[in-house]
């Protein structure tokens, strides 16, 4: 019971963050499994990522097509830097070296996961008579949703763990999750990407953020238990 207790306390260095990452870290790697293991038997979901691919490319239209390649641009990888080394300049400037810290580890070592990743699985991106955007690199899963999930996702969990006001952690979370919902929209719009593509980017990089904010965390609170001591 005390364990079970420790694990559950907030301010434990060891405690309530460390629990909730591990269980958002396992089921985050749970649903990638569940995910990859489908397309890579060519369950239903290939068929259904097909249909869906299809049905986006039947259905294109301006200037909603143009719409969308502004978020796609918006959110690759030249993009996706200065964004991050935004992002950390006003860590630094708001003297958060800790958040700081799970900019450098969680934004570029998500992206690099996501292209191992990619060459791991080796899937075929979406084929059409005369495609959107035409790329050589592999489908699944996106770099591009990969890369918004790390930055809206950490710059959600900023707002949710520092601001006391549950509206603007609400918002932050709303926010977030309509940011990544945009941009993976616009990769399956555009035929760069099926739907499992962009779901599977989503998780993995779900569990990269749990694994690179739950270590920081824990740093943070043993220096500062250190220091108590």
């Amino acid at each position: 019971m005390r364990f079970v207790a420790s694990r559950m306390s907030p301010g434990s260095e060891l405690g309530l963050h460390l629990t909730a990452g591990v269980l958002t870290l396992v089921a985050a790697v749970s649903v990638f499994a569940e995910i990859a293991e489908a397309v890579g038997e060519g369950d239903d979901i290939a068929r259904y990522d097909e249909h869906v691919s299809q049905w986006f490319y039947q259905h294109a239209f301006e200037p909603l097509t143009t719409v969308m390649f502004a978020i796609t641009h918006l959110h690759g990888i030249p993009a996706m830097c200065v964004l991050s080394a935004l992002l950390g300049w006003w860590f630094w400037h708001k003297r958060a070296p800790y958040w700081l810290l799970a900019t450098a580890i969680s934004v570029p070592g998500g992206m690099l996961l996501n292209v191992l990743l990619k060459h791991v699985y080796q899937r075929a991106r979406p084929a059409f008579d005369e495609p959107f955007v035409t790329l050589a690199t592999y489908s699944f899963p996106s770099g591009h949703t990969a890369a918004a999930t790390l930055f809206y996702g950490l710059l959600a969990s900023y707002v949710i763990t520092t601001n006391p006001r549950w509206r603007m952690r609400c918002a932050a979370l709303v926010g977030a999750v309509c940011m990544v919902a945009l941009v993976a929209l616009s990769r399956v719009y555009l035929g760069a990407h099926f739907v499992s593509d962009v779901l599977a980017a989503m998780v993995e990089s779900l569990a990269w953020l749990a694994v690179c904010i739950t270590s920081v965390s824990t740093l943070r609170r043993r220096r500062a238990a250190r220091k108590d001591q």
